[in-house]
């Protein structure tokens, strides 16, 4: 259901425009913790109320204009607890 990936936060240009190459068809890509981790996480998890907090915090905190992926405001222990109570839905 979720899986890490190497960050890829070198890349400063992009060739084409659109979701990474790793990122599979009905998947996004978030960084989570101080390390800001990156995890590709399936659009279903999007319905979950516990997601959706996440989302409103992150665009306060950070806001949703920028190039990466979107970043979670909390660390990985939590981001894994949303995501288990999203899959139990």
């Amino acid at each position: 259901m979720l899986r890490r990936c190497s960050s890829g936060l070198g890349r400063k240009e992009r060739e084409e425009a659109g979701p990474p190459e790793d990122v599979p068809r009905g998947h996004f890509a978030v960084y989570v913790g101080a390390y800001r981790s990156r995890y590709i996480v399936p659009v279903a998890c999007l319905a979950a109320p516990e997601f959706q907090e996440l989302l409103r915090k992150a665009e306060e905190e950070f806001g949703f204009a920028h190039d990466m992926g979107i970043t979670l405001p909390c660390d990985e222990p939590t981001f894994h607890a949303v995501l288990a109570a999203a899959s139990l839905r």
